[in-house]
């Protein structure tokens, strides 16, 4: 039995020794009553009883143990030519009197602030202001339209809002205070005042009365100190897009949030205190909350702040010149940023230029990783390329090849195991498990390990009736796949992907493995569409590698697709477009591009990068055949 299995095991056996061995990695005010609370199921409540401050242990406590000259975050600028240290003595004392600020204007333990901030150490400091004062933070992505963050702003009822002049891009820079304006004029709810970071790209006009400025506010500032919170108080709500088009607030609490991310920073990702981590992703997401912000800074390691994207500021070796700049030994981010990366610089020229020796691992998530890409990485970087699988509601993976525990033979396709902590089946619709190798829907039996969300904000009844009620005692993660026989989790798709064609269920994911596997496609996507005959027909988009021609690429892929799954895919359909529609997050919006292709009324998601793709898809699907389209 590997080292791997032995962990498991024992998180299986015995998860409340587990996590207690855990948590004492951790610095509490007051010990746990329980390890778990398991006294009104399915609702689980993990270290209830004890008392801590999650801003203590992310940065007062590393300064006490001689951490203090070390750096903290390290913030990386390309679009504003900025490289900027700070310390965890220079962290805590920001923190601190960002905390005393906060104090001095009303905001205490419970209240909500919203923090609306570009990728700037800034939104740290917020955030871990408001943990040090047991506030709850809801983070809304920089530059979010105004009529979405006032949904936030009525849901989280805030009493402050904390933001900045400008977020920047590559090319363009979004003046972020006329947004705000407008979404706390539409908000029936008002916030008591507002904090404004003055970027120097742009000057924001403050309301008289409501707006204070973040340098003026700070000079004047009080340090505060860390106000202990019961494990069960949540730290965050972080908004998630919902199906009835209502944001979903994911809470995350404070005890399990802690114990879990300190945990996986050694047992997942195998770093140490000391190095530098970093996540390429912004702090509007789970993956910056969890990545950028609170496991690194638990753990003692230094994070890495950076505003830029993979190509583009300046060029596909962005990424390379950031890990050899600040030796960074790890890097985790989306499949999306390495396809870009790869489509611009398919022989992967750039690597070259840049000092890697120290570089260990590349992580992948967000969305499926094809095999394509996954390889393209592994024989470019020299690396282990470790495909893990999380979302939102969990805070951290559900399954990843963990590097702290045992590298286990990488897979293609698979984000490997299960991480210890949870017990993962795939079902049938009426919640049976099915055979190993058989898809089905993937489902974590319950209770949920520490670090996710015991509930959504202000809404426990759409917290069971969305994840715990078709599958009673699982907790329903919304996509499909299967486990093979030796226990490796091959997530195939969202549970909606799954497309019925002629009495046949197929994966759309299973048909994009193949698509990407031709060498001239940079990315792809398969959807389903309507048909009377046989129920739904898949279609699949292909974004070409630069310099690629069109050629004959289209028939090419109908036919790899024909060889390798079968006639029964009836895939007949594809159509070479120069991009597709995505989140900001870089997911891409099959959904929506499936009810074009229906001619279903739709609404372009809030989280949507740039509506105009749907224009384009729109008359290619009208283009090859599907007139409801156009």
């Amino acid at each position: 039995m590997g080292r791997y299995d032995e962990v498991y095991q024992a998180a299986q056996a015995d998860p409340e020794a587990f996590w207690a061995a855990a948590a004492e990695d951790i610095d509490w005010v007051t010990r746990w009553d329980r390890v778990l609370d398991d006294s009104d199921p399915p609702y689980y409540r993990w270290f209830a009883g004890g008392e801590l401050n999650t801003c203590y242990n992310a940065v007062d406590r590393h300064v006490k143990n001689g951490r203090g000259a070390q750096a903290a975050i390290i913030y990386d600028s390309p679009v504003t030519d900025t490289v900027r240290t700070i310390t965890y003595t220079e962290l805590q004392d920001q923190v601190a009197r960002f905390a005393g600020a906060l104090a001095a204007r009303g905001v205490g333990k419970g209240d909500r602030v919203i923090v609306y901030m570009p990728m700037v150490p800034e939104a740290a400091v917020a955030m871990l202001a408001c943990a040090r004062l047991g506030a709850v933070h809801s983070v809304v992505f920089g530059g979010f339209a105004a009529n979405e963050l006032a949904t936030r702003i009525d849901d989280a009822t805030p009493k402050a809002i904390v933001s900045a002049s400008c977020g920047i891009e590559v090319a363009k820079v979004i003046a972020y205070k006329p947004l705000l304006d407008a979404a706390i004029d539409m908000a029936a709810h008002k916030p008591d005042f507002c904090l404004i970071l003055q970027r120097p790209q742009v000057a924001a006009d403050l309301v008289d009365g409501r707006d204070e400025n973040w340098d003026d506010v700070m000079t004047a500032a009080e340090p505060h100190g860390p106000v202990p919170v019961a494990a069960t108080d949540p730290l965050y709500i972080l908004y998630t897009s919902g199906t009835t088009g209502q944001p979903k607030g994911i809470v995350r609490d404070n005890g399990g949030h802690a114990v879990a991310l300190k945990w996986t920073m050694k047992n997942i990702y195998n770093i140490d205190p000391g190095e530098v981590y970093w996540s390429a992703s912004d702090v509007g997401w789970v993956v910056g909350h969890s990545y950028i912000v609170y496991a690194p800074l638990l753990h003692g390691a230094t994070t890495l702040f950076y505003e830029g994207k993979p190509v583009g500021t300046p060029d596909p070796g962005a990424f390379w010149r950031v890990i050899s700049q600040h030796k960074a030994v790890s890097l985790f981010t989306a499949p999306t940023a390495f396809r870009a990366i790869r489509q611009q610089d398919p022989e992967g020229e750039h690597i070259g230029k840049y000092d890697l020796s120290h570089f260990r691992a590349l992580f992948l998530a967000g969305e499926r990783c094809d095999p394509d890409t996954l390889t393209w990485a592994e024989e470019k970087l020299g690396v282990p390329v470790i495909d893990h699988w999380w979302q939102t509601e969990t805070g951290w993976a559900i399954a990843s090849n963990c590097l702290g525990i045992e590298l286990l033979p990488v897979r293609a396709g698979s984000p490997t195991r299960p991480t210890p902590g949870w017990d993962l089946r795939v079902l049938d619709a009426e919640g049976h498990e099915v055979p190993a190798g058989t898809i089905g829907a993937l489902a974590g039996k319950l209770p949920m390990p520490p670090g996710t969300f015991p509930t959504l904000w202000n809404a426990k009844e759409r917290y069971f009736h969305s994840y715990l009620a078709n599958y009673p005692g699982y907790y329903e993660t919304g996509d499909a796949g299967i486990i093979d026989e030796d226990g490796y989790i091959h997530v195939m798709a969202r549970t909606d992907d799954i497309i019925n064609v002629a009495g046949h269920r197929l994966s759309t994911g299973a048909m994009e493995e193949v698509l990407a596997a031709h060498p001239d496609v940079a990315e792809c996507a398969v959807i389903g569409v309507a048909d009377t005959l046989k129920g739904q027909l898949p279609v699949g988009f292909v974004v070409l590698k630069a310099g690629a021609g069109d050629g004959a690429v289209t028939q090419e892929v109908v036919q790899m697709v024909r060889d390798r799954i079968g006639p029964v895919a009836a895939f007949k359909s594809a159509a070479v477009v120069q991009r597709l529609p995505k989140t900001r997050s870089g997911k891409i919006l099959r959904a929506t591009m499936r009810k074009i292709a229906d001619g279903e009324e739709f609404k372009p998601p809030a989280t949507i990068d740039d509506p105009a793709i749907l224009d384009e898809i729109k008359e290619t699907l009208a283009g090859i055949g599907y007139p409801k389209a156009g």
